[in-house]
């Protein structure tokens, strides 16, 4: 284990311990913003692919007996356990403070590598490669400050590769000093079951095979973004233009296909401009051709010629799984909110759509207001009068909501 004990002397972040001066340093390297929340990158059917492929899936019952039974309700603590990518595939323990945890992202489908948030322990681990501790303010996100983690890198039984991460999340006690030897000890179990039950297969004859790990997809970003992020199933990136991001999310978000009149009107604006539009796609191809052409796009119609997960994807999926408050938070800006198409423009309108009626259905004050806080829920009169149906007769925050809806009235 890395204690990072002591401080770096002539960092520029004074009195952070080297272990997380590093990872500080590293997500300044990449430029991240401390303000921008874990991204969503596995939405439902890609997470479930995930947690299926997985060979920590085997050994859940292990980690749930260790870690989870004592992380029910009022235990505070929050369980995860994450893949060699930093993506996060079972987050399990006390409700309520699951629940605190939708707002910074920290759900099924987020991505919590240091590459994506910066310093968490999950993250860090994997980066370091070892065991972690970080406490609060040491976070490097804006959002995870106010709680602190341990973290365990789980290493194949036989290669010694990492395949994953398992992580407890809560107060300043998840990272007391005798919580990482059990998170060690944890992992060692989990290694130890997965190496027991590869020997048990190889000397039962005509056993059960291992499932074959499913292929990793392509991911789009386009969350909160005026140009998409596309990152292939080997891991190679490249940003999109523009036009390119907005054909990108028409195409998945209408997987059946679109005629090319279709697919010009939603772009354009004019159902005329197939010309225009066949010249685009060849350019299209030739820019995803190295980060994943598998994607193609194929015409007549025009769709992709392989699945595609996207953050906006995995924004309604929270909001079918009832995590709405996650969904709220991840949703941000919109799916590239400087773009004009009509059909870009008419997906925001059928996910906002989607998202108002969940929080309407929910009778959550609290979702309620923190909607009714956002750009699109300022004038909404309907979230406003359901936050004060919902508010108790003595809260505090009534008169806001009061204040709000007599404002909107006049």
């Amino acid at each position: 284990m890395d204690d990072g004990v002591g401080t770096v002397e002539g960092s520029p972040h004074p009195g952070l311990r080297p272990v997380v001066d590093a990872s500080w340093r590293r997500a300044e390297q990449a430029h991240l913003d401390p303000a921008v929340a874990a991204p969503l990158v596995l939405d439902g059917p890609g997470l479930e692919d995930a947690r299926r492929a997985h060979p920590i899936a085997a050994a859940l019952p292990v980690i749930r007996q260790l870690l989870v039974r004592d992380a029910e309700p009022d235990s505070r603590v929050v369980v995860a356990v994450g893949d060699a990518r930093g993506r996060l595939l079972w987050v399990e323990g006390d409700p309520v403070l699951r629940r605190r945890a939708e707002s910074m992202l920290f759900v099924p489908g987020a991505a919590w590598a240091e590459g994506d948030v910066g310093t968490s322990a999950p993250g860090t681990a994997l980066a370091i490669g070892d065991g972690v501790q970080i406490r609060g303010a040491e976070h490097f996100a804006q959002d995870v400050k106010p709680w602190s983690c341990t973290a365990v890198p789980v290493r194949d039984p036989e290669t010694g590769d990492i395949i994953g991460v398992i992580d407890v999340t809560g107060g300043d006690q998840v990272a007391e000093p005798h919580v990482l030897p059990l998170l060690e000890a944890t992992a060692a179990a989990v290694e130890r079951e997965l190496l027991i039950a590869r020997l048990r297969e190889a000397r039962t004859p005509g056993g059960p095979r291992r499932e074959r790990p499913r292929p990793a997809i392509a991911a789009l970003r386009v969350l909160g973004r005026d140009t998409g992020e596309l990152a292939g199933a080997d891991g190679r990136t490249g940003t999109l233009s523009a036009r390119h991001s907005e054909l990108l999310t028409l195409l998945s978000w209408h997987r059946e296909g679109l005629s090319a009149e279709r697919l010009a009107e939603l772009v354009y604006g004019d159902p005329a401009s197939t010309v225009t539009l066949r010249a685009e796609i060849v350019r299209l191809r030739k820019a995803i051709a190295a980060i994943a052409p598998e994607l193609g796009p194929l015409a007549r119609p025009y769709r992709l010629g392989a699945p595609l997960e996207t953050d906006l994807g995995a924004v309604l999926d929270l909001q079918r799984r009832g995590a709405h408050r996650a969904a709220i938070a991840s949703y941000g800006g919109g799916p590239l909110p400087g773009s004009d198409a009509p059909g870009v423009e008419e997906l925001r309108e059928d996910v906002i759509a989607r998202l108002r009626e969940a929080l309407l259905e929910s009778g959550s004050a609290d979702l309620l207001i923190a909607w009714g806080e956002t750009e699109r829920g300022a004038a909404d009169e309907d979230i406003w009068r359901a936050a004060l149906q919902a508010l108790p007769p003595h809260s505090p925050r009534r008169a806001q909501v009061v204040a709000r809806l007599l404002a909107l009235e006049s």
